[in-house]
């Protein structure tokens, strides 16, 4: 199996190569190329797609990539606080079909009904073999697919991961949402190998990248950001009982809402109030992070949320606070931006969980 994943990943990376080329990047002998090619082109995974164009003697060297229609995925984000959206995606990662549901307010049980008839719109939008389900959830999940809690959906100990493979008969896996962004960042965004992405939706809740490797922490838990008070203990009554968490600053929900109530319910993103409210919050991120910032020595944060609110105002008071609040001498280079993905990060990311679980990509 790691020779097969091995090869796999190495066409997946280069997109198209000869045997040879295979061979000699694996260090797999030509043999054991030969017929690990020959397996993966029974499956339907890999294809031949000509001959090399070679000024070189003998015969041109056939070449070959991964059929990236041979098999379908589905991704769903559950992070946002209005809908829960999905799609079924090519082994590329490009969407193909896109479906989502209005949560509509609802939480627990009605929360769960709602993510099985999402996966069954997008089960029937399939339109090749199935290698599994991927879910990004907020909250804390652990290794084998149960959200342990996740307070805005109402959910503890749920066995999502075990509950939808049941009913769909295919590989499900379920991830905590920015863990599901940050794999979608390393994969196909512009970041390096050290990195911190902050997600903004029902809540906030952020992943860690430290050498290349994903930090998860012993507990599952590694980046629970939003429920770290941020600041001086004011603020609102956060869904976890206390007061003034990060959640009840920067959570698209709170600040949307507090946004309307400033202006009567009239969006005004422009106007000295609402800049006043955006500044505000990011600067609770930025008091947040900067400790972090400062402990890991990180040189980049990334932003995954609502662009409107998170982009100029907020974004450029929670850079001057962790700057202010860390030494210049290392931090002074230090960036946050939003993520280049946009919104479909999330779905993204769950391709990716889905090609590392059944393909052994990474």
């Amino acid at each position: 199996m790691h020779n097969r994943a091995l090869v796999l990943q190495t066409l997946y990376s280069a997109g198209t190569l000869s045997r040879a080329d295979i061979a000699r990047r694996t260090g797999l002998t030509r043999v054991t190329i030969s017929d690990l090619v020959a397996e993966l082109m029974l499956e339907g995974l890999v294809i031949e797609t000509g001959q090399r164009e070679d000024v070189r003697p003998g015969k041109p060297a056939t070449l070959l990539e991964i059929d990236s229609t041979a098999f379908q995925i589905i991704g769903i984000d559950l992070s946002d606080y209005s809908t829960f959206r999905g799609a079924v995606l090519d082994l590329d990662g490009q969407i193909v079909e896109r479906a989502e549901i209005p949560l509509d307010g609802a939480t627990a049980e009605t929360a769960f009904d709602k993510v099985v008839a999402l996966c069954a719109i997008l089960t029937g939008r399939a339109t090749a073999p199935l290698l599994g389900i991927g879910i990004g959830s907020p909250g804390i999940v652990d290794p084998d697919g149960v959200v342990v809690t996740a307070p805005n959906l109402g959910w503890t100990d749920l066995p999502l991961q075990l509950s939808l493979s049941s009913r769909f008969g295919v590989a499900v896996s379920v991830s905590n949402d920015a863990n599901a962004a940050l794999l979608a960042e390393f994969s196909f965004g512009e970041t390096d190998n050290d990195m911190m992405l902050v997600k903004v939706g029902h809540g906030v809740g952020s992943s860690l990248l430290l050498g290349g490797a994903p930090l998860v922490g012993s507990m599952n838990a590694a980046g629970e950001i939003g429920h770290v008070n941020a600041g001086l203990g004011d603020g609102l009554v956060c869904v976890c009982g206390k007061t003034g968490c990060l959640e009840t600053w920067v959570a698209g929900p709170r600040l949307t809402a507090r946004l309307a109530e400033a202006h009567d319910g009239i969006a005004a993103p422009d106007s000295p109030r609402s800049r006043e409210i955006l500044h505000e919050a990011g600067r609770r991120l930025g008091l947040v992070l900067a400790p972090i910032v400062a402990a890991l020595n990180l040189s980049e944060v990334v932003l995954s949320g609502p662009e409107d609110l998170l982009g100029g105002v907020f974004i450029d008071a929670a850079t001057d606070t962790v700057r202010a609040r860390t030494m210049a001498a290392y931090t002074g280079d230090m960036s946050i931006r939003m993520t280049t993905l946009g919104q479909d990060i999330v779905i993204r990311g769950c391709a990716v969980m889905i090609l590392s679980r059944e393909l052994g990509f990474s």
